[in-house]
């Protein structure tokens, strides 16, 4: 060197003195910020204020990540995980700290909020297994036609209903227990089903046994009993298929019944054999669940929880049993679409998930919330009433009816079971006080008892589930 070198800032240097290096080796693959020649060693002297060019470099190649930030805070924990130390920081970009850069770099770059990828539902139905589930709630009454000749329904009728309804409170109740021991261990599960489906045989069949007064009918409810208990574990156990295997000797036997008597050993022996493969089936299913390693320390839900569901189970067979008492057939319609109710069910969940994403204001999300209901209990109600037409019954009974056991379904879901339960124990209440003691309005009091029901349960429905936090 053989005369002065300006060093002032602007000089002709750029303010930096280079020095290359003799090296050999294959440069590292780095980010464009970072890229250089290998073999230069710059020292740059300090600049007066940012490098604007250099963050405006930066701020296009980092804008897709920047962009979505709500605050400078998230950009600098972005150039913090890309590896932007501080003496970087300083000397090429000319900022005192990160978040400085940080700052900068977000309001160089405009505001974009892209929406999230679509996700899958988390709350699909399988639309076979509800179908099939509803066809299995109708499927036993292929064992009362069979039987029909065999029976006298005026005298064993009263056994074979309370027998009924004990065992629908009963079930739901344990199904509900049950389910509560699923998410700890199937085998939980399966030792809640194993000790109290039996005993739910045996209440059912000693309450029944009270209006047989020990008659022969006593052990056909008792029957009725065991396969009510029994079909309560395949279905929570989710053995379907099973099930309806199990009866195909009712099938079999109701399908060939326009064309060929069978004969009283024949109607008597199918839903015997039925019930025989049922409990098969069940104790099988019931092994493979204990069969399965215990989960250490697993804690047992209070019997308390499951009592609203069993109250329920019996205000439902309350409502049911006065709708059959006009329309018999109208009472074979319901029990089949509860198939598609549970699968609507589900859509329900699936719609609110979604409106989440689609609405800003708690105030939109109750509106969203209101038309998916709506929308939900028209898809159900409408197919009925064509089938109550069919079937020469009151579409009005049937339609309330069919509103308030779905509503009250959906509250259940949720967990809400106690306004659910309050409010069908009092319709049924209502309607059996009056029916029972022929009190006016006579036969107007299970359509008024089911509609005031489905105003209170869809007050309830859109009141809890209204917000956000439930399906969240």
């Amino acid at each position: 060197m053989s005369g002065p070198m300006s060093l002032e800032p602007g000089g002709v240097e750029q303010d930096t003195l280079a020095i290359r290096l003799a090296d050999r080796r294959r440069p590292r693959r780095r980010p464009s910020w970072a890229l250089g020649d290998d073999t230069t060693l710059a020292i740059r002297l300090p600049r007066q204020g940012p490098d604007e060019e250099a963050v405006n470099e930066l701020a296009a190649e980092l804008a897709d990540r920047v962009g979505p930030a709500v605050h400078p805070y998230e950009v600098a924990a972005l150039l913090e995980a890309e590896g932007l130390s501080a003496s970087l920081i300083k000397e090429r970009y000319g900022h005192p700290n990160l978040f400085s850069l940080a700052s900068a770099l977000y309001e160089r770059v405009p505001r974009t909020f892209p929406e999230p990828p679509p996700s899958a539902d988390p709350w699909r139905p399988d639309t076979v297994r509800c179908l099939l589930r509803g066809a299995l709630f109708a499927l036993p009454g292929l064992a009362y036609l069979l039987t029909a000749p065999l029976w006298n329904p005026g005298a064993h009728a009263p056994a074979l209903i309370v027998a009924g309804l004990v065992s629908w409170a009963w079930g739901q109740a344990l199904g509900h227990r049950a389910h509560l021991r699923m998410a700890t261990g199937r085998r939980e599960a399966g030792r809640t089903l194993l000790a109290g489906a039996p005993v739910g045989a045996v209440v059912a069949t000693a309450v029944a046994a009270l209006p047989a007064e020990g008659g022969p009918v006593t052990l056909v409810a008792a029957a009725q009993s065991a396969y009510l208990a029994a079909a309560g574990v395949l279905l929570v156990l989710g053995r379907e298929r099973q099930l309806l295997a199990a009866l195909s000797p009712l099938i079999a036997g109701a399908a060939v019944l326009p064309w060929w008597e069978p004969g009283p050993w024949l109607r008597a022996g199918l839903p015997l054999l039925a019930l025989l493969a049922t409990l098969a089936v069940t104790g099988r299913a019931l092994w493979a669940a204990l069969a399965v390693p215990p989960v250490p320390d697993a804690r047992r839900p209070r019997l308390l929880w499951s009592l609203p569901y069993g109250l329920f189970g019996l205000a439902a067979g309350v409502l049911v049993l006065l709708e059959g008492r006009e329309e018999p057939y109208a009472v074979i319609v319901l029990t089949v679409s509860m198939g598609p109710a549970e699968w609507l069910l589900y859509r329900y969940r699936g719609l609110s998930v979604a409106a989440l994403r689609a609405v800003a204001t708690p105030a939109g999300f109750l509106l969203r919330s209101a038309g998916i209901l709506g929308l939900c209990l028209l898809a159900y109600l409408l197919p009925l009433l064509p089938a109550a037409l069919l079937t020469d019954a009151d579409p009005a009974p049937l339609l309330l009816l069919a509103a308030v056991l779905w509503t009250a379904l959906l509250l259940q879901a949720f967990g809400a079971a106690w306004p659910s339960a309050a409010i069908c124990l009092a319709a049924a209440g209502g309607a059996g006080a009056v029916t029972l003691l022929r009190l006016p309005p006579g036969d107007l009091a299970l359509p008024l008892c089911c509609a005031a029901a489905a105003l209170c349960l869809s007050a309830c429905a859109l009141r809890l589930l209204g917000r956000p936090a439930p399906h969240a």
